[in-house]
């Protein structure tokens, strides 16, 4: 049990609880009824599914991936005990591997060394999360990436989860890598090569791919073509982009994607057929490195955690969210985690819905059924680690807010409630969960648990306000 995460413990008997004290019925409001069934849990959400992302420029910045950076560790710590990060991008398609030179961040050009490769591996065993490491295939050469992969392995030992061979391989041609005509059999040859000058010198390692950014079907032939060499599918996404873009808004980002619903499906039926679990690598709300007014609001908060239950609903291995400075070489506004560059961090919108994922998102997932109607609610169930029931509801309507009543097939005693909320839908801070917002230290304590009255026959009642989130953790699981 980690310090300062006191909602995961078990429920105290005889704690005192003040009930929540809310209205539970609006006039004219449509009540909306969710059962659940503890009893089946289809499927387990892994330990390690949170991740963040960084661009390989990341790497070369002085002071970022050390264990020293006491700063960083904790934003880290207080999202999960394991989790993965992925470091690639665009930039690691320009870097340079250079043993003995001197790191160097740039957007085209990045420098790591031996030194880089050192920090990072004691990060790795500082934080207690795994690395997916992107090697660069647009510029560079096979036998480069096998020295540094060889140094890195040396340094991140059984942290090193996966290597991943170019970035967005399928954008090659517009991004100027390749010529045109460039295709899957194309990049499967250059895969072959590299990762067999990687293989001879550190045996044993395990790579991920194809990491495209759209061209699923890649993934199907990459399953079929490498899957004995491979630790993980990956693939990219981002609900809107360029920043400029006219449909970059936050009632936008706040709809279903129905695009996104039918590639983690696809990728899913890939996963089942090959045997190789999806993991969704580089993700975030508006490609270009977001859109201030969207990307770094509460808006992504709420997005963020329901697209984070969806994937893992669909199986889905884990998700990166892309975070830092990006391969334009300024801090992207989508950052969960914002970096002013001068080793201060601080938890933006998006993170409270990591933090929030990881005390309810992990462990079995049970089935939630409900008709929401036109109220664009989500409502999703898991039973962590200690057995407690965790039921997330999630109002994403800008406007009406939502009357649920809650029937589980089985009787819970009691329950608690911890609220996400902020001032508004665009609130770019005051964002809360349980009452408290992630210090700037990167600790994060609970301090209002909202009590849930539960009749007699097991039911509850709850009044979500519109855009807001509220995450119910139910106790002493009896028969009913």
């Amino acid at each position: 049990m980690l310090p300062g995460r006191p909602v995961r413990r078990q429920f105290i008997a005889g704690m005192a609880m003040a009930f929540a004290g809310r209205t539970l019925y609006a006039q004219n409001t449509r009540e909306i009824e969710v059962r659940l069934n503890p009893a089946e849990t289809p499927g387990e959400t892994p330990v390690d599914f949170l991740g963040l992302g960084y661009e390989i420029s990341s790497a070369a910045t002085a002071g970022l991936f050390k264990a020293s950076n006491k700063s960083l560790l904790p934003f880290m710590k207080t999202l999960a005990p394991r989790g993965t990060i992925r470091i690639g991008g665009n930039t690691s398609d320009f870097a340079v591997w250079s043993p003995g030179g001197t790191p160097t961040p740039l957007p085209k050009g990045t420098v790591t060394t031996a030194e880089s490769m050192s920090d990072l591996g004691g990060w790795l065993s500082a934080t207690g999360w795994d690395l997916i490491w992107g090697v660069n295939l647009g510029t560079g050469m096979a036998d480069a990436a096998a020295d540094q992969v060889a140094v890195l392995a040396a340094s991140a030992g059984k942290r090193l989860h996966g290597i991943e061979v170019g970035n967005e391989p399928d954008l090659f041609v517009p991004q100027g890598h390749r010529k045109a005509g460039y295709g899957y059999a194309d990049f499967r040859a250059e895969f072959d090569r590299f990762a067999a000058a990687i293989a001879r010198r550190t045996p044993g390692v395990r790579f991920a791919g194809p990491d495209v950014a759209a061209a699923t079907d890649w993934v199907a032939n990459f399953a079929r073509d490498e899957g004995k060499h491979l630790a993980l599918l990956t693939q990219h996404y981002y609900a809107a982009g360029p920043p400029d873009s006219p449909g970059a808004t936050i009632s936008n980002l706040l709809r279903t994607d129905e695009g996104f619903v039918r590639m983690i499906r696809q990728l899913r039926q890939i996963s089942l057929a090959s045997g190789i679990p999806y993991r969704l690598v580089e993700v975030n709300s508006c490609f270009g490195g977001g859109k201030p007014g969207m990307s770094d609001t509460f808006a992504s908060a709420l997005w963020g955690l329901d697209l984070m239950f969806t994937l893992a609903d669909a199986g889905g291995a884990g998700i990166n969210w892309q975070t830092g400075v990006n391969h334009l070489g300024f801090i992207s506004s989508y950052s969960p985690v914002w970096d002013d560059q001068h080793s201060h961090y601080s938890a933006r919108p998006l993170y409270y819905a990591l933090l929030a994922f990881s005390i309810a998102g992990l462990g079995k997932r049970i089935p939630a059924t409900y008709d929401a109607g036109n109220v664009n609610l989500r409502a999703w169930a898991a039973m962590d680690r200690n057995g407690s029931v965790w039921l997330t509801l999630i109002n994403k309507d800008l406007t009406q807010e939502a009357n649920v009543r809650v029937r589980p097939m089985r009787k819970f005693e009691r329950g608690e409630a911890l609220e996400l909320t902020a001032p508004a839908v665009e609130a770019k801070e005051g964002v809360t969960l349980g009452g408290a917002s992630v210090s700037t230290d990167g600790t994060w304590r609970a301090v209002t648990r909202r009590g849930v009255r539960i009749s007699r026959d097991g039911e509850f009642r709850w009044r979500l306000d519109p855009a807001a989130a509220v995450l119910i953790r139910l106790g002493s699981l009896q028969t009913a």
